[in-house]
């Protein structure tokens, strides 16, 4: 339970809160070498651990050993931290700590993904970035496996094998007006704009299409594809498909109300 009061031998009702001068002044201290300081200033910070596992909470695993591995990420925090940057200790480390913790939920995942294929699916995230910093836009598949000189296909799968269970209901992107969700990312053949769409008069409502609308329906409804799978195949990004598909079912339902 996350809200128990006693995680690892440490009573968490009695954390204590450093103000932003404290930090600065024991972050100085650090840095030269003072070790009373860095014990002091992760104590202070424990509470950061805390309100990062809420996040975790419900997956079955121990309070504990996510506290424990929390606290790793905050010590790499604290450890690569530049007090020069213009940035507040807990933007740096929080990244740091979830993502310490999703290698530990990942390494110790009952299905067991085998070490060459987290291996693949960790270069080809290396890749990914490097591309999308190189060409100012999220690469595709066939990008990513072409850089790394392997099949599209087997990127494709080490990919999905590294992520952790989601909520159909889990938001994947917020562009600040709209966002997507997980269940636009999947098939369902039971869905029933795909059942209406495919009981409208085709040609009559493809009229109303551009090009691309009309490629990202047909691929949609007619093909099964999901929007990961358009927006892979003709080099878009998964956001912008969903928004070419709203806005044009929208405009074909319009047409027949």
């Amino acid at each position: 339970m996350i809200n128990k009061v006693e995680i690892c031998g440490v009573n968490t009702a009695k954390l204590p809160v450093l103000s932003n001068k404290e930090k600065e002044e024991l972050f100085v201290k650090i840095k030269n070498g003072d070790n009373e300081a860095r014990e002091k200033f992760i104590q202070g910070n424990l509470r950061l651990v805390l309100s990062v596992i809420q996040r975790f909470n419900g997956r079955g695993e121990s309070v504990d050993d996510l506290f424990q591995v929390g606290c790793v990420g905050l010590i790499k925090a604290i450890d690569n931290f530049d007090i020069t940057l213009n940035v507040q200790f807990s933007t740096y480390a929080v990244p740091m700590i979830i993502g310490e913790i999703r290698r530990y939920l990942r390494d110790n995942n009952p299905i067991r993904v085998s070490r060459s294929i987290r291996d693949l699916a960790y270069k080809a995230l290396q890749v990914k970035e490097k591309l999308s910093k190189q060409n100012q836009k999220e690469p595709t598949i066939e990008e990513i496996a072409k850089e790394l000189g392997v099949p599209k296909e087997e990127v494709a799968v080490s990919l999905d094998a590294i992520q952790d269970p989601l909520s159909l209901q889990e938001p994947v992107y917020n562009d600040g007006s709209e966002s997507i969700y997980v269940m636009d990312q999947v098939k369902d053949m039971k869905n029933t704009d795909e059942l209406w769409a495919e009981n409208i008069t085709i040609a009559e409502a493809m009229k109303k299409l551009n090009n691309r609308e009309k490629v990202i329906v047909n691929k949609r409804f007619f093909d099964g594809r999901t929007q990961m799978e358009v927006a892979d195949e003709i080099g878009i990004s998964q956001a912008q498909v969903s928004r070419l598909e709203k806005s044009a079912i929208d405009r074909i339902k319009k047409m027949y109300h």
